[in-house]
């Protein structure tokens, strides 16, 4: 097996300390928590930035200050940024995020962009034209089945993609496990490179079996704060530690 490429994903837009005191909500903690999860093993970092109430944020003045501060505190970790609605944000405004940060790699759910198809060319074209690497986030069947419609129909440019499977969801609260990669691993677009990421207690479980398959792996409190035995993590460093353990012992 070759090892993967592990992600972490350290917050999320919705959860807080309430949900597990290290948690990391400010910039600050999210550059402490990167650099302990990339000494850990984490190659790169799925970043949200919060406002000064400690909400969600697609502000690109926030997203370039923690750029900037991920590239001077953990250079040699790669970072994506999240262009999650979260509820919040229209895909107008997820396209202004994108247009006006310029990002080197992106996050973008396909049935988030659904919801004003007549944007998602526009999008998908800024991407390709900046040079944004574009990882498209899939739930479901429904979300592979649109995402090789729009490349059938150009709307995402044609070549390899990059696609994140969600196993589970946060909201309504539905653990994710192995046993559902497998159908849709057999879904995706031929040649597409593709990564997991698993709500619930089966995370690692789910990442073993992604890895197992040769995909890679997000893990996270964005999506886990607990191990199978339902066990709190101390912190984000100590599950992707556990997890990467768990990774050389399979190899």
């Amino acid at each position: 097996m070759t090892e993967p490429l592990i992600m972490v994903a350290p917050n999320g837009a919705r959860r807080g300390k309430a949900d597990h005191p290290a948690l990391p909500v400010t910039l600050a903690e999210t550059v402490t928590a990167a650099r302990a999860c990339h000494a850990a093993g984490a190659a790169a970092l799925h970043l949200h930035v919060r406002d000064a109430a400690g909400g969600h944020s697609l502000d690109p003045g926030r997203y370039r200050e923690a750029l900037a501060e991920m590239a001077r505190s953990v250079p040699a970790m790669r970072v994506q940024i999240t262009t999650e609605a979260a509820g919040r944000y229209g895909v107008a405004e997820q396209l202004a995020c994108l247009r006006d940060l310029r990002p080197g790699w992106a996050s973008v759910a396909i049935r988030e962009i659904a919801r004003d198809a007549g944007l998602a060319p526009r999008l998908y074209a800024l991407c390709a034209d900046q040079g944004t690497e574009v990882q498209h986030i899939v739930f479901d069947a429904e979300d592979i089945g649109l995402l090789t419609a729009w490349l059938a129909r150009g709307i995402v440019p044609a070549g390899p993609v990059s696609v994140l499977i969600v196993l589970g969801s946060y909201a309504p609260a539905r653990p994710g496990a192995p046993g559902e990669l497998a159908s849709r691993l057999a879904l995706l677009p031929p040649g597409a490179r593709w990564m997991v990421c698993a709500f619930g207690a089966e995370e690692h479980a789910c990442l073993r079996a992604a890895a197992r398959a040769g995909g890679d792996c997000r893990v996270g409190f964005e999506n886990g704060l607990e191990d199978a035995g339902g066990r709190r993590w101390a912190d984000n460093a100590a599950s992707v530690a556990a997890l990467r353990a768990s990774l050389k012992e399979a190899a």
